[in-house]
């Protein structure tokens, strides 16, 4: 039963899903600093930097519609900074890296969306057009 579980954690998949984990979270904290240290300021230049004390009652209970404020300002501020700063600079990468390569053997360019398909497709698996198979 031991050995069974030694194999278990030491599979690759494994390994690499707690390193994942770790790495997602420090990456997760350097966002949320960034975006708490630097972007929230600059939001708050023309007013003011926090919106937790706005509420408003209603039958003796309280909503708290500014401490959503905040939140739903930083989830935008992260999703941003995480599009700006890391999606778009990876994606020029990828394309800077594959331009120049052609495509693997056995497969095309689709003629309507450009997409990869395989030689013998007759249909686009990504946009559907009916095509020619390729001689």
């Amino acid at each position: 039963m031991l050995k069974d579980f030694k194999a278990f954690i030491l599979r690759g998949n494994v390994i690499d899903l707690a390193v994942a984990v770790v790495i997602g979270a420090a990456f997760g904290a350097v966002v949320s600093s960034f975006v708490k240290n630097l972007l929230t300021p600059l939001v708050s230049i023309p007013g003011s930097s926090s919106f937790d004390n706005l509420t408003f009652t209603v039958h003796h209970s309280i909503f708290s519609y500014g401490r959503f404020l905040n939140d739903l300002i930083s989830f935008v501020l992260i999703a941003a900074a995480i599009f700006f700063f890391v999606l778009k600079p990876i994606n020029a990468l990828v394309v800077r890296r594959q331009r120049g390569q052609e495509a693997e053997p056995g497969t095309r360019d689709c003629p309507e969306c450009l997409s990869e398909i395989p030689d013998r497709a007759r249909r686009c698996a990504h946009c559907t057009a009916e095509i020619q198979p390729a001689a």
